[in-house]
């Protein structure tokens, strides 16, 4: 079996592992009344089922993209992008006020 069809089956292991564990506590909490429902309904194992399987999948997806963005080679370098420059000089900008303004950045009181 292919390294990376072997990971993908190990993170998705772990993605619905974590899922199991996120209903369980969700159930345990009673988080919105949720334990009460399910236990008085009917289809309150379906609905849990597909709680823990919807939940797996998003889970599971997250894994799987950490999992392979962590592949990535580590080098040296800085981890947060590559600076734009290795050094940073200050320079000068001129601003000067638009025409007709005052010194305040207001217009001239007219005199009557």
């Amino acid at each position: 079996m292919p390294k990376l069809v072997r990971l993908y089956i190990h993170q998705v292991l772990i993605g619905f592992a974590v899922a199991a564990g996120f209903v369980a506590l969700l159930l345990w909490l009673n988080v919105a009344n949720l334990w009460d429902l399910v236990g008085r309904s009917d289809s309150g194992l379906l609905a849990v089922f597909i709680l823990w399987f919807m939940n797996g999948i998003v889970f599971a997806g997250v894994q799987f993209a950490w999992a392979v963005m962590n592949l990535a080679e580590k080098q040296g370098g800085p981890r947060r992008g590559s600076p734009v420059a290795t050094e940073f000089k200050p320079v000068l900008a001129k601003a000067e006020a638009p025409q007709g303004m005052g010194s305040r950045g207001t217009r001239p009181k007219h005199r009557r």
